[in-house]
């Protein structure tokens, strides 16, 4: 009995200093202050979070102009990362039977380089490729880049022309099973075609003739194989030394990176027609020197 009296004054005592509590005049502004900063807080924040998720899908969008922009560059980067590839797969297995003519090279190696046209010598501009056992094989691009030119070629045997970075091209002759057309883009190492022959030069029977040019001058390929593509910047700076070096002479020259080429077989047809020359004043010389003699014996007879 003593503890259901005692229990109901304890209760007693909490309702009346509940009470006396909620008598306090700031107790109810406070709790008014409290209930609004909590809702503008919630306010607040879910203004906050809605802004957020609004502008979430203009930052993809960004992004993926950004991704496209960064593919492009990297396109870029990997052309000026290649090396230049010899174009075959099993480079162990071919030899270079005609090599690029060197204007100054010894003439004995100027005359290996040239190729026979008929009654004409003319110089090499690239190097002829061949299997060492005379079979066919894959010729492969020695670098990326843009088909230029893809066409048929009974003469040449076929052309094919890739342009790159900067002015380089590389050229594909002496092919069959073209693979590629003109406005195709191929990746280093991608299959063009097959070696095959030509009409323009058939002492090498089944080949490649392979050449690279740099704003259309000839360049040696066997001194930019397993070269960075990098590496014909320094055709340019050369090219530009030369210049200078001209100009502070005062000699000049008409259109040589166009010309070169066209220039040296004109000089080389020019000696092989003069040797021609003299093979017949000596052989007319012999002729007259023949039929004096033989007039002076009739003389003599007489």
């Amino acid at each position: 009995m003593m503890a259901e009296v005692m229990k109901m004054r304890e209760e007693e005592k909490k309702r009346s200093s509940l009470k006396n509590f909620f008598r306090k005049r700031w107790v109810f502004p406070a709790i008014y202050l409290a209930s609004a900063a909590l809702l503008i807080s919630t306010i607040f924040w879910y203004q906050t979070a809605g802004k957020n998720t609004a502008d979430k899908p203009n930052l993809t969008e960004e992004s993926k102009e950004l991704t496209g922009m960064n593919d492009d560059t990297v396109v870029e980067v990997n052309q000026s990362l290649e090396n230049v590839s010899v174009p075959v797969k099993n480079e162990e297995k071919v030899e270079y039977i005609t090599q690029f003519f060197d204007a100054d090279a010894a003439a004995e190696e100027q005359e290996a380089a040239l190729i026979v046209d008929g009654n004409k010598y003319r110089p090499n501009m690239g190097v002829d490729i061949a299997m060492k056992d005379g079979s066919e094989f894959e010729v492969i691009a020695s670098l990326s880049g843009k088909v230029t030119a893809a066409r048929n070629d009974s003469l040449l045997g076929n052309v094919i022309e890739v342009e790159h970075e900067n002015g380089v091209k590389t050229i594909y002759q002496s092919v069959k099973d073209m693979q590629v057309k003109s406005g195709d883009t191929v990746k280093q190492g991608q299959k063009l075609a097959t070696s095959g022959t030509s009409q323009f030069n058939k002492e090498a029977k089944n080949h490649l003739h392979f050449e690279i040019r740099k704003d259309n001058t000839a360049l040696n390929p066997l001194d930019f194989f397993g070269q960075p593509f990098t590496a014909f910047e320094k055709v340019d700076n050369e090219t530009a030394d030369t210049d200078k070096q001209e100009d502070a002479s005062g000699e000049t020259e008409q259109n040589p990176a166009a010309g070169e080429s066209n220039q040296q077989e004109t000089e080389v047809e020019k000696d092989v027609q003069s040797e021609e020359t003299d093979a017949e004043k000596d052989n007319q010389s012999q002729e007259t020197d023949t039929d004096e003699d033989g007039q002076s014996s009739q003389m003599t007879d007489e």
